[in-house]
């Protein structure tokens, strides 16, 4: 077992893409974790095939490495405000932060976020400056924006007085000095000793351990890692688990597992302030805790903060339903469901009247389109509805959830984005021109005008623009008409095989989303129409043969490439009245009802009912 002293717990945290993961790799190599001639791979955290292909941290994980006589460990946090909740939990884990903050780009929405709750759990931080070595670096005046950030967001004396330490992740280098780079990162591990404290809990008090992360082994099964809070753990103990709701059941220590670098090894006991994994105790979940038989005492339960947007998620019941998917009845949607919520605990699942329903709240378009994405690899067929803002009533009126948008973009752009913005009822705080030709605009926006926006913006700003947005505050209700669609739809008229001849013929009313030979059923939504209703088209239309044959028609027929919509963009691109079905292998868009007399007669229906209600 370690001496105390000899330990440090620290969590990682940033804004997205300001380099966390990058910085653990090179702790780690640089530490001597690896033999020599031992492949790593780059990222080596990022360990899931989403987070691999998009270049994200999707779950918070933990390693450990040697520094001298030191055990350092290491947290890696999401930096994307949809995966908060990963944050908020990691931070009882640990007794300091470092808080990455890119030299050029300074404080952003989520670096803001995520410090908040690093200094309401009392952590002491050391800031890291990433990426010195770019040559629009500007790390004078990103310390002061980050010591602004500090007292904006009430920390205290001890707080206040933190290190700086100024890196370059990709290099593998950092000093204490701006103008030039160490060899290594030593000064970083020297920071780190230096002003991270040692945790506190006494060894020889009764056991308590509380579960902040799970893991799954296929033998082992569910694997509880968290921190030791106080007393020390044995493998083949006997532990009273506290549940969620108050009661006690017993159970047994089977494994006990430490960190080192990636591996987790085997180990007889551990004591207050070591992060160590347990397995052998059944249907343990996040948020309890573990402690001795003879002194069942329960730490506070995690807080992580409320959800705000949400999805219906229903069985597929299209034409081509049971297609494609593995899974596809409400029985197993429902455990897939249920199953998440045990792991990731800012998600919400409800059900509804109908058992083939039920609403998915999360924290942002991201987060549910993660969840989606992961089940339709697993097999699952489903269908979704347009996401949704989750409306509160606080005093009687209604609120809610607003955004802080963080906008850099070139300045012939910056017209065209904020009359874009301007029609969502954003309200502009702030903005910079820091004379490089970009423009920064800060602004508070309702959550639902982001909805289906990032897709426009790339157009307006020709793909240059950078956009990021945090969860602000709750705020009145701002009426009925914020962002949305402008545009109608093609929806398709009978069921078959789409064929060219049909596509040319209907191609000049919009933009299509389909291919040639794509199989279509009625009521499915086949492309974008150029005005703002909806109108019934038929690609599935077959040439009538002639005898008479034309030399050049037929060469000289040139189709537009259709736009083939990824699974975020065909969320955002949703409407009130449409599904998106989901499958292994395709990604539809339908309208809910597919008849095209009954959609009539549902829509007159809903427009007497809207006037009714006024």
């Amino acid at each position: 077992m370690h001496n105390r002293e000899l330990i440090r717990n620290i969590a990682i945290i940033a804004h997205v893409d300001h380099g966390k993961t990058t910085l653990v790799d090179k702790l780690l190599q640089q530490s001597g974790t690896f033999r020599d001639n031992e492949a790593i791979a780059e990222r080596a955290l990022d360990s899931n095939d989403l987070e691999r292909e998009r270049g994200i941290t999707i779950l918070a994980k933990n390693t450990a490495i040697r520094y001298k006589d030191y055990l350092i460990n290491i947290v890696d946090t999401p930096g994307h405000a949809d995966f908060g909740g990963e944050v908020e939990r990691i931070m009882r884990m640990v007794d300091g932060v470092l808080l990455v903050v890119d030299s050029f780009e300074g404080c952003m929405p989520q670096t803001k976020f995520v410090l908040r709750k690093a200094l309401q759990n009392g952590l002491t931080p050391v800031v890291v400056l990433n990426k010195i070595d770019r040559p629009n670096a500007r790390p004078a005046e990103v310390v002061d924006e980050v010591l602004d950030l500090f007292i904006e967001l009430e920390a205290n004396d001890d707080q206040l007085d933190f290190p700086v330490v100024y890196a370059s992740a990709l290099n593998g280098t950092a000093s204490l000095d701006p103008e030039r780079q160490d060899a290594n990162m030593e000064a970083l591990y020297e920071k780190i000793i230096e002003h991270i404290p040692a945790p506190k809990g006494n060894i020889e008090e009764p056991l308590q351990f509380q579960v902040t992360l799970l893991d799954y082994n296929e033998y082992l099964g569910r694997i509880a890692i968290g921190r030791v809070n106080r007393g020390i753990i044995k493998q083949g103990q006997s532990i009273a688990v506290m549940t969620r709701d108050g009661s006690i059941k017993q159970g047994r220590v089977e494994k006990l597992f430490g960190f080192s670098g990636l591996k987790r090894i085997e180990i007889e006991e551990a004591g207050a302030g070591d992060i160590v994994a347990i397995a052998g105790v059944k249907d343990i979940n996040i948020g309890e805790t573990l402690a001795d038989p003879a002194h069942p005492e329960a730490m506070p339960l995690l807080e992580i903060e409320e959800p705000t947007m949400q999805m219906t998620f229903l069985v597929n019941n299209s034409p081509f339903a049971g297609r494609e998917g593995k899974w596809v009845t409400s029985r197993k949607l429902r455990e897939r469901l249920f199953k998440e919520m045990e792991t990731d605990v800012s998600l919400r699942v409800e059900e509804t009247d109908s058992p083939d329903e039920f609403i998915v709240s999360g924290r942002g378009e991201l987060h549910l389109g993660i969840l989606l994405e992961n089940m339709r690899r697993e097999g699952y067929e489903l269908q979704v509805s347009k996401p949704e803002v989750i409306i509160k009533e606080i005093n009687g009126v209604k609120h809610e959830p607003m955004e802080k948008l963080i906008i850099d973009v070139p300045e012939e752009s910056m017209g065209a984005v904020m009359e874009s913005l301007g029609t969502r009822k954003a309200e502009m705080l702030n903005m910079t021109n820091n004379g490089t030709g970009n423009v920064r605009l800060e602004f508070i926006i309702p959550a639902r005008g982001l909805i289906g926006y990032r897709t426009h913006f790339l157009t307006i700003t020709r793909g240059y623009g950078i956009m990021n947005h945090a969860f602000d505050s709750y705020a009145p209700y701002q009426g009925a008409e914020v962002g949305g669609r402008h545009e109608g739809v093609l929806i398709a008229s009978e069921s078959g095989v789409a064929t060219t001849y049909g596509i040319l013929s209907v191609e000049d009313r919009g933009i299509l989303f389909i291919e040639p030979g794509t199989e279509v059923y009625e009521g499915m939504i086949v492309g974008e129409h150029n005005r703002d209703n909806d109108i019934v088209v038929n690609v599935c239309k077959e040439k009538a043969l002639t005898n008479v044959r034309s030399a050049t028609k037929e060469e000289t027929v040139k189709m537009k490439v259709p736009r083939i919509l990824s699974l975020e963009q065909a969320l955002e691109y949703l409407n009130d009245d449409e599904y998106c079905e989901i499958t292994p292998k395709s990604i539809r868009l339908r309208k809910k009802v597919l008849d095209k007399g009954e959609r009539a007669r549902y829509e007159k229906q809903r427009k007497m009912a809207a006037n009714a209600a006024e």
